[in-house]
């Protein structure tokens, strides 16, 4: 087994390996709960702590686990994550919990989750597996939190509920674009920091 670069696990998920603008995997959510950046923020810190601590178990497990029942395995781990993060949002954040509805649960289905336990913690230490987990929900989060901004700042006027857009530039007539709160323009912003990002990054332009 080779070494790995424990800085470079954690940070390389978040810029130039991301999970949604590099590598296109869980836009499904970055869709549906960006509409308010309350709702982004806990999604996003709920993928990571599911995705981090289902990397860390299965790794912690997987000299033992036969290879011919390692998918199901694996969704057993994941989905007692995802049911705990459920539990603990309903006791301290319903209100949020009730917003992001189904969602939540949907996390067992993420393919970011399943994808990292079988590409990075099937074959490599608790350690790096935990960091790398975190490195992929951190990355997730940050496109999620993006576009949420956006989308609540432009479609609502506010952010975390709170109106930011002044009062007076509505009596100048300044108009909320409703657009901003359909899908498809999460669609578009996500377009948009893909664009950004391979334009930035050279090495992720086709040739």
């Amino acid at each position: 087994m080779k070494d790995i670069n424990l800085k470079e696990t954690l940070l390389n998920p978040i810029f130039k390996g991301n999970p949604i603008s590099v590598l296109v995997l869980g836009i499904c959510s970055s869709l549906a709960v960006t509409v308010q950046l309350k709702g982004a923020c806990v999604m996003a810190l709920s993928v990571t702590i599911v995705t981090a601590l289902s990397s860390l178990v299965v790794s912690l497990l997987r000299n033992t686990i036969p290879n011919r029942i390692r998918i199901i395995v694996q969704l057993v781990v994941v989905a007692m994550m995802v049911i705990l993060v459920d539990q603990v949002l309903k006791a301290f954040a319903y209100p949020v919990s009730k917003t992001l509805s189904v969602y939540i649960g949907l996390i067992i289905t993420n393919c970011i989750v399943m994808g990292r336990i079988e590409a990075f913690a099937l074959g490599n230490k608790p350690l790096p597996s935990l960091l790398d987990g975190l490195g992929n929900g951190f990355g997730y989060g940050l496109i999620l939190i993006v576009v949420a901004f956006f989308r609540e700042l432009l479609g609502s006027g506010t952010l975390f509920g709170f109106r930011i857009i002044p009062e007076s530039f509505y009596d100048l007539g300044y108009m909320n674009n409703g657009l901003m709160i359909l899908p498809p323009m999460a669609l578009i912003l996500l377009g948009c920091i893909i664009w950004i990002q391979r334009a930035v990054q050279k090495d992720l332009q086709e040739k």
